[in-house]
């Protein structure tokens, strides 16, 4: 009987051994289930949408979107950019953009304003080259524009901006006059001279000229002038977003680190830099008093800066 009873209990023993090694791999397994879908979860980063006429001229920031988070797929995990259901005034996607509801990353210039609202990821997308601008003119108005050569003579002519364009309040500040319009009607609207000059980044004014110049046969690249004032164009998320910010912001980090972030930027802009002749031209400089205090004006290998030799 005894034997029997020590049978009996090696017997349960063994059962509850092997019990507990099946609840132990399975464990295992869910566990594993769980870090590996964890790890694999898709994030969907959803970015303004942009009508296709004007596709081309954000490429430059969404492929340093696309290859930022490609640079942190090991850390965060596999991602999908999906453009929003529509397109947005600028004004609208800021709005957009801090509830994160709709939209999850933007691109902008900057502002305290916006800083405030949003996350800013303080890295200067095309290194502060939208601050050099050329201007749209009427092909019969160069001879008048030869004759700028201070802010003053600047000041006697009305500049057209975009609606809800943040240099709107730098020319006003700099006491030039200054009208807004949708963006595609600028173009036009240089013709019949309601304004004198439409200002366009040096990385803009060439591939807008080949887009809107054909059906605007007035519209002309003024050949003598430039304008610069500081205007660093970040990426914003909502402030409820951190973690998305600090995946795009060390993705640019590593970008800068490697070479990358440079070569999309010599890719979309040393065509245009050249083209833009800055060492011909007259600058004019415009004050900025809305850069806020922590732009990064410390380092150097964020911004472009023509030699000084290149300009007047």
């Amino acid at each position: 009987m005894i034997g029997l009873r020590l049978f009996a209990k090696q017997g349960i023993y063994s059962n509850l051994k092997e019990a507990c090694l099946r609840v132990y791999k399975l464990i295992l397994v869910l566990t594993f289930i769980f870090i590996s879908s964890t790890s694999s979860a898709l994030q969907r980063v959803i970015y303004p949408s942009i009508d296709n006429v004007n596709e081309t001229r954000f490429q430059d920031l969404f492929e340093i979107l696309e290859l930022a988070l490609e640079k942190t797929y090991h850390d965060y995990g596999s991602y999908e950019l999906i453009p929003s259901d529509f397109a947005m005034t600028e004004s609208r996607r800021l709005q957009e953009a801090k509830s994160g509801r709709i939209i999850d990353v933007i691109w902008s210039s900057t502002s305290p304003q916006k800083e405030e609202d949003l996350r800013p990821i303080r890295i200067p997308l095309r290194k502060g080259i939208l601050g050099y601008r050329i201007c749209f003119i009427h092909q019969d108005d160069q001879n008048i524009v030869n004759q700028v050569n201070t802010l003053d003579d600047l000041k006697q002519f009305h500049v057209g901006q975009g609606f809800g364009w943040g240099d709107i309040e730098i020319y006003k500040y700099n006491e030039i006059p200054v009208g807004d319009a949708p963006y595609q009607s600028l173009f036009s609207l240089i013709g019949p001279r309601r304004f004198n000059l439409f200002p366009r980044g040096i990385s803009e004014i060439f591939k807008e000229f080949a887009v809107y110049g054909p059906e605007n046969p007035s519209l002309a690249i003024e050949k003598g002038m430039a304008i610069h004032y500081p205007w660093p164009y970040y990426f914003f998320t909502s402030k409820h977003n951190e973690a998305l910010a600090q995946r795009i912001e060390t993705g640019l980090e590593r970008m800068i680190n490697d070479g990358s972030f440079d070569a999309i930027f010599n890719k979309y802009n040393a065509n245009a830099i050249e083209k833009s002749r800055l060492n011909e031209r007259r600058l004019i400089r415009l004050e900025n008093p809305f850069i806020p205090e922590k732009t990064p004006f410390d380092r150097p290998e964020l911004w472009f800066v023509p030699s000084i030799d290149s300009i007047k």
